[in-house]
């Protein structure tokens, strides 16, 4: 089945028509700048344009930055405060025609990785850190979501919330090596495996394809391994969310 997939970050906005049950893209990713201030109207013009450069009229996932319940946006720590209580699916369905699923962008990079990526033969508890302009995460337990976790708003030592300490904007805004801002991972990650003792931790976010040069800083007791599908799993998860929606038995 071949669905539209939209990944909003706080920096991009990310398309590309998924094959759902291959798990791949069947199209180059369209990327456009988000806007800023990333307002209602000003995010949903440019989810528009990435539907119409596609010129899709089929069914819509996207991933979106917030904690998302019944597809109304709850939370906007990297969105413009005025997303808060927004149905945004609703809005997006009316403005483009096509029918539109809204899920949590690490949910559903999460739906991508647990399907077709690192997680896919793991049980247990799994859990996801994207890392990129905050930190969004995931997890899962026997396969099965625990939704808008958000963990990446907890303090660490009661001072510093985790995305403020540990994100790969502050990396670059702030010109830090990978020894230095891998140390900062690790720190945030043996926060979370004391609270939540997962099977397997997965790295997300474009700067998972840079696993490598980081990797070496960061030693917990659980595994830790970068996301098999890098930075396309938000679009690739999106869409199977959308998948689960509209047709729940296939």
């Amino acid at each position: 089945m071949k669905i539209l997939g939209i990944d909003v970050g706080g920096s991009g906005i990310k398309g590309a028509i998924v094959d759902t049950s291959k798990g791949v893209l069947l199209t180059e990713r369209f990327r456009i700048p988000t806007p800023q201030p990333a307002t209602p109207n000003a995010v949903i013009d440019t989810i528009i344009e990435v539907i119409h450069h596609f010129g899709w009229q089929g069914q819509v996932g996207i991933g979106f930055p917030a904690a998302v319940v019944n597809e109304v946006v709850r939370t906007a720590s990297n969105i413009d405060q005025s997303w808060i209580g927004v149905n945004a699916a609703e809005k997006i369905e009316k403005a483009s025609g096509c029918p539109t699923n809204l899920v949590n962008d690490v949910d559903a990079a999460g739906y991508a990785e647990m399907k077709f990526g690192a997680g896919k033969n793991e049980e247990g508890i799994v859990l996801i850190a994207a890392f990129g302009t905050g930190i969004g995460t995931a997890i899962f337990h026997n396969k099965k979501l625990l939704p808008n976790t958000e963990l990446g708003h907890i303090y660490l030592d009661n001072t510093i919330k985790g995305e403020d300490f540990a994100a790969h904007s502050v990396r670059e805004k702030n010109d830090l090596n990978f020894e230095t801002w891998g140390k900062r991972v690790h720190t945030y990650l043996s926060h979370l495996e004391k609270l939540f003792y997962p099977n397997l931790i997965i790295v997300g976010g474009g700067v998972s394809k840079k696993f490598d040069q980081f990797k070496s800083f960061i030693n917990l007791e659980t595994p830790i391994v970068p996301a098999k599908n890098r930075n396309h799993a938000g679009i690739i998860g999106a869409a199977l969310a959308a998948k689960n929606k509209y047709q729940p038995n296939n």
